[in-house]
This record gives C-alpha cells, sequence and structure tokens, in this order.
C-alpha cells in the first residue's frame, strides 16, 4: 500500500504554471497533533503559490531519485501499516488531477520526471515517520493487552529516533516476556492478601483459623497444669516446650493484630466494613481487653526465678476464641447435637484431668507414699491418679481413709465439686440428648393419641393398619408429620425462598401457569400444601367435584377408565399435573371425568380452587390468560367426552357407517337425493295401480 502511495505520490506532474502536489490537510491534522492549523494553511499556500523553478534533468532525476529513495526506506519496514483514511484521501487527489490533466489525445502523452523540493520531501517523510511510530504504539498496546501511562506519554511526545525497526521488533518480545514472568508473582501476592472485613460466619478460611486458635488455646489449659505439677518438664526437653510456647504465642499475636481487627459488626441495621471502624470497635471491646492480657510477657520472670509454667497462666484468658470456634461450627453442622455431647465429654474429661493434677500435687505436699490416701508413687503417675480423681468425683467409693486434717478438708471439698459438677454436666447431657430426640418424642406422643382415639371409638384393625403405616411412613420420609408448619416462624422471604428451592422447578413444567407474573407463581408455591397417599388411595373419583390441583412430587399414579373402570389408561410419574381445569371451570364443568389412584406410596402437592381465587384478585393480567387458557383446554375436554348414545343389541354386530366425505358431498350436491326421492315415488305408484 506504501509502494503504491510513494509512487502515486513522485509521479506527480507540473500543470500550468503550478505544482499539482498539495498535502493532505486530514493527514496532517490527524497525524500531527502538536502542529497548529494556522502553520498548516501558510504551508500550502506557499507551496500553491510556489512555481516550478527550471532546473537541469540531471537535478530534478537526483531530486526525484532521492526522494523515492527516502519514502521507500521510511515505507518498506514490514511493521508498518498506512491507515485507510491516507489511500483514500490520496486516490481522490489522483482522480481529481486526472480529471484536470486529460489531454486531447493519449497517445501524444509525454511523461516527464516531477520536481519536488527539499521541503515537501521532507514533510512527507516526517509524515510517514510520525505515522509508523503511532501504527507500532497501536500493535504494541494490542499486544500487552493494557494502557501503561509511559506508553501513553510516549505517544503523546513521540520524535523521530535513532532506533532501527529490527531494534524495535527484537526489544518487543523481551518487554512482552519479561512482563508475562511478572503477572503471576503479582496474582500470587494479591491471592494471599488478606481481605480489609471478613465476614465471620460465612467466611470457612475465617473457621480454620479458629480452629488453629483454639488448639493453641487447648494446649495450653491441658499441658499447662501438667508441666506445673507433674515432673514431666525437664532440663533436657525444656527447648522443646518452650519452642512450642512460642509457636502459640505467635498464633495469638497473629489473631489479634491481622485477623480480630477485621471482623465485620452489625450497628443500627448496617454492617460495617470500613477497616477504620472495625479496628476502632475491637480495640473499645471487652474481647480485645482480654486478649492483650492473655499475650502479657510475664516470661520475662524466668530470668529471676527460672522456666516456671505459672508464669503462662494468663494464656487461659483467650477462652472467648474457644467459644466462638464451638459456635460457628455448630452452625454449619447438620447434626449439631453429635457435637454437644462430645463437647460436653470433654468438659467431663478436662474437670478429672485437673482433678488429678490437684491430687498429685496434694500428694506431693503431704509426701508421696507418706500415707494410704496419698499416691504412693507406683506405676504411671498421671494414669493412677486420674483414677483416683474418677473414684472421687463419682462418687464411687472404695478409696482409702484420710488421715491428716489436710487430708480430710482436701476430701470433702473434692466430694461437694464432685457432687456439683456431675450432677451439671449430666444435667446437661440430658438436654442434649433431649433436644435430639425432641421430633421422635413428638412423634410418638402424637401415634399414641391417634391410636386411642381409634380404639376408643371400636375402628377396625383395617383402617387402623392403615393409619398407622401413613404415620410411620411419613415420620421416615419427611421427620415430620406437617411439612407446612415447620417454616411459620421464618418470615415471608425465607420461606419463599426455601419453597423456590423445592418446588419451583415442579410447578414451572405446569402448562396452565406458562406465560404468567412470576409474583403470582410464587404466591402459589407458598400455598401449596404437601400430602402423602398409601398405595391404592383414591386421590380423586370419576363423577366428583373437582376443588384441587395435584402436582407429583414423589412417586407415581394411575388413571383408571374402561367398561368396568379398572383399566389403567395412563401412569403419571414425578413432575406431571391432573386436575387443574377444575380450578378454573364454571357451572359445572369441574367434575373429574376418571378415576386417580396412588401406585405405591406417592407425595402429592395440593392447591385448591378457593386459595387460587384469593391468589388472582392481585394479578387481574394473569386471571384473564388463565381464563382463556381454560376455555382452550375445556373445549378440548367436551370434543374428547362427548355423549355416545346407547347401542341396542344388534347393533353391536354391524359397525356404525360412517360419514360422508364434505368434497364427496359437494361433487354430488342435492341431484342424487332428488332423483332417488322421484324414484320411490314411482315405485309406490306402480304397487298402487296393481
Amino acid at each position: 500500500m506504501l509502494k503504491s502511495l510513494t509512487v502515486k505520490c513522485n509521479k506527480v506532474k507540473p500543470m500550468e504554471g503550478r505544482t499539482e502536489k498539495q498535502p493532505c490537510p486530514h493527514l496532517s491534522s490527524g497525524s500531527q497533533p502538536s502542529i497548529a492549523q494556522g502553520e498548516n494553511q501558510s504551508e500550502n499556500e506557499s507551496l500553491m503559490s510556489r512555481t516550478p523553478a527550471t532546473v537541469e534533468k540531471s537535478h530534478s532525476k537526483e531530486d526525484n531519485s532521492t526522494g523515492e529513495n527516502s519514502l521507500r526506506g521510511s515505507t518498506t519496514n514490514p511493521d508498518t501499516e498506512c491507515p485507510a483514511e491516507l489511500t483514500g484521501t490520496i486516490s481522490e487527489m489522483e482522480q481529481t488531477r486526472t480529471r484536470k490533466e486529460k489531454p486531447a489525445s493519449i497517445k501524444t502523452k509525454v511523461f516527464e520526471t516531477s520536481i519536488i523540493n527539499e521541503y515537501t520531501d521532507a514533510h512527507l517523510h516526517n509524515l510517514v515517520e510520525r505515522m509508523r511510530e503511532r501504527t507500532a504504539f497501536y500493535k504494541r498496546t494490542l499486544t500487552e493487552g493494557e494502557n501503561s501511562p509511559e506508553l501513553e506519554a510516549s505517544s503523546h511526545t513521540a520524535t523521530s529516533t535513532d532506533i532501527s525497526p529490527r531494534q524495535e521488533i527484537n526489544s518487543k518480545p523481551k518487554e512482552h516476556h519479561h512482563k508475562l514472568q511478572r503477572v503471576p508473582v503479582k496474582e500470587y501476592l494479591r491471592s494471599m492478601r488478606l481481605p480489609r472485613s471478613i465476614d465471620s460466619y460465612t467466611d470457612r478460611i475465617y473457621l480454620l483459623w479458629l480452629l488453629l486458635v483454639t488448639i493453641a488455646y487447648n494446649w495450653n489449659c491441658w499441658l499447662l497444669p501438667v508441666r506445673l505439677v507433674f515432673p514431666c518438664q525437664t532440663p533436657d526437653n525444656r527447648n522443646y516446650w518452650i519452642i512450642t510456647d512460642i509457636i502459640c504465642d505467635i498464633i495469638y499475636l497473629g489473631d489479634i493484630l491481622l485477623i480480630q481487627p477485621r471482623l465485620q459488626f452489625v450497628r443500627g441495621g448496617e454492617i460495617i466494613v470500613d477497616s477504620n471502624e472495625l479496628k476502632r470497635h475491637y480495640r473499645s471491646s471487652t474481647k480485645f481487653q482480654m486478649d492483650v492480657a492473655s499475650l502479657l510477657p510475664f516470661e520475662v520472670l524466668y530470668i529471676f526465678f527460672g522456666v516456671n509454667p505459672i508464669f503462662r497462666t494468663n494464656r487461659i484468658l483467650k477462652y472467648t476464641s474457644f467459644f466462638e470456634f464451638n459456635h460457628h461450627l455448630e452452625s454449619i453442622m447438620d447434626r449439631a447435637y453429635v457435637y454437644r455431647i462430645i463437647r460436653t465429654t470433654g468438659y467431663l474429661l478436662f474437670l478429672l484431668h485437673i482433678n488429678a493434677c490437684v491430687y498429685y500435687w496434694a500428694s506431693d505436699y503431704e509426701g508421696i507414699g507418706s500415707t494410704k490416701w496419698v499416691y504412693n508413687g507406683e506405676g504411671n503417675k498421671y494414669l493412677r491418679c486420674f483414677y483416683w480423681a474418677v473414684r472421687t468425683l463419682i462418687t464411687i467409693g472404695g478409696l482409702p481413709e484420710p488421715q491428716t486434717s489436710f487430708e480430710i478438708v482436701f476430701q470433702l471439698l473434692n466430694f461437694f465439686s464432685g457432687v456439683f459438677v456431675f450432677s451439671s454436666l449430666i444435667g446437661q447431657m440430658r438436654d442434649v440428648i433431649g433436644a435430639a430426640t425432641a421430633n421422635q418424642n413428638n412423634f410418638h406422643v402424637c401415634m399414641d393419641h391417634i391410636i386411642a382415639y381409634m380404639n376408643k371409638y371400636s375402628i377396625p384393625q383395617s383402617t387402623q393398619h392403615r393409619v398407622r403405616t401413613w404415620l410411620e411412613y411419613t415420620w421416615h420420609s419427611q421427620r415430620i408429620l406437617d411439612e407446612s408448619n415447620l417454616l411459620e416462624t421464618l418470615p415471608t422471604a425465607m420461606q419463599l425462598s426455601v419453597a423456590i428451592d423445592i418446588n419451583f422447578n415442579i410447578i414451572d413444567k405446569v402448562e396452565l401457569f406458562k406465560g404468567c407474573d412470576t409474583q403470582m407463581i410464587y404466591d402459589l408455591l407458598l400455598r401449596l400444601k404437601s400430602t402423602i397417599y398409601l398405595p391404592g388411595d383414591f386421590v380423586c373419583k370419576k363423577g366428583e367435584i373437582g376443588k384441587e390441583m395435584y402436582i407429583i412430587k414423589h412417586g407415581e399414579v394411575q388413571v383408571l377408565g374402561g367398561p368396568d373402570g379398572a383399566q389403567v389408561l395412563v401412569t403419571l410419574k414425578a413432575g406431571a399435573v391432573f386436575g387443574e381445569i377444575s380450578l378454573l371451570a364454571k357451572g359445572g364443568g369441574n367434575r373429574r371425568t376418571a378415576d386417580v389412584v396412588a401406585h405405591g406410596f406417592a407425595n402429592l402437592l395440593t392447591l385448591d380452587k378457593k386459595t387460587l381465587q384469593e391468589i388472582l384478585l392481585h394479578y387481574p393480567t394473569s386471571k384473564k390468560l388463565l381464563m382463556k387458557k381454560a376455555k382452550v383446554l375445556l373445549s378440548q375436554k367436551g370434543k374428547n367426552t362427548q355423549a355416545i348414545p346407547p347401542r341396542t343389541r344388534p347393533a353391536f354386530l354391524f359397525p356404525p357407517k360412517e360419514e360422508t366425505p364434505r368434497m364427496l358431498k359437494v361433487l354430488l350436491g342435492n341431484t342424487g337425493k332428488v332423483d332417488l326421492g322421484r324414484l320411490l315415488k314411482g315405485k309406490r305408484k306402480q304397487t298402487t295401480q296393481k
């Protein structure tokens, strides 16, 4: 394209004492944003007024060759491209030029070399250089995929440089490859960056962090009494204990500095996510005071009193994170009562653990093996003391009698605390198990009352058996007898979201409700009732007035028909709908046309006519649409269920005569009928005459 441009620009002929070469104002303005309009006008006027000088042919050839070489050298770069505007404007100039230059005879036309001055050559060369730089800039931005401010600045202050095109091409892949190596590192660092705010109720990573803090807390709670009383921390293994303590302190410190100041909170119904507000709220809370107290560096006293675990007792003050972890874990578990039982058992074991440590301390205070009541120093120290603590707290008995007053006071306090603690734990365990089995107990109570009622009024055993079967199947299938009452405590928005997740895909398949208002369908979802039918139960019977529509949620139903009413016409499965015509029919058109029987256990969603009419009062457009659909369905139903007149016995031997096709009737017309009547009249006359 640029080669053709150079040829067109160089092969310009002088006409009538003036040069035909004019700079393109559109290109000059587009490619040279820094040149003013006045300067362009002055340049055009100077070029128009300038006449071709009489120069020698050698000089004109040299100028022409140098101009062509300069243009070709600036345009033969394979990376440069000429925009469509340049070719369009120059082609228009060429067309106007050819119209003006039409000679009388083409054969006599003499081609002469054009005279291009140094100013025009330099101006065109500058234009091409600027277009080449702009094209390279746009190609660079497209390949890199981002507009950096440095490149944009260079595009506005683009100047001709001494860098060759090959060097520029070779430098591009290196820059691009260098950036490809940086991007993954930046993305990795961004992914590792902590968020500005953390939702403690939905963020699972925060739950994992609480688990780590809880492990560090349990390390301090369980092992500090052991290290303080039992001779398990020796100079040989002291470094391992200290390293583990430092790791726990780092976890505590990270929780105080990085995690807790980012937790969201609610103030006046608004969720606060501003980082400054979150930090201020945490620092003003009691939790922050307890966390700071748990990290006070009392270990400095190791220098004066030696390494003693008693100086780390303040680490137990971070109990808030432990209870917070228990609360969040229970909220996401399917069976939270299992974790509650495990947690209550852990509380009991911890109290026994503390009692074992206290008993060893009392034995050490009195002297190991000094009396029959204290620990005699044989066997595993911790295991023997733990066994004594279990027998004491549970009050099993069979323990040696205390000898000294210290032992008697200690044993009395141990008995009182054991009775109190053990009874409270037993009551808590009973509450946990009772809450887990509350629904089952209610089911058994309800079943007992129903059976007692049926026995009181001497209900047949077959009916009682069906009632028991329904109760047991309903309980085992959905763990509740009435699903509609389960979500009454929730707000309407929550009930709607649950109903949409469960039943929207089913009701969306109903042909009757397609095209209706979505909000109307949502209201229908809230009014649907779930009903379970036993095998062989009649869902609806032929001839009865239909007041409900049925949607099969689980199971199958069979439509019966035939002469005896026992033939299975069709089997409807989950997702099928029947009885929808009865919701909108009027004037006695809502009678059932067939028997529908449950084939196995079937769970059906029912919608009664009264509920639908109440809903349609608020949606007049949907009501009109439903009435139109109901008329179409009723007309189809009338055609399919036309009354057939009863037949006599001989009529069964001969099939009924088929109706004459309409086209044949048109072809025959009325002539055949008239001729046949005349023929019958003639025969009657002949018989009367005879």
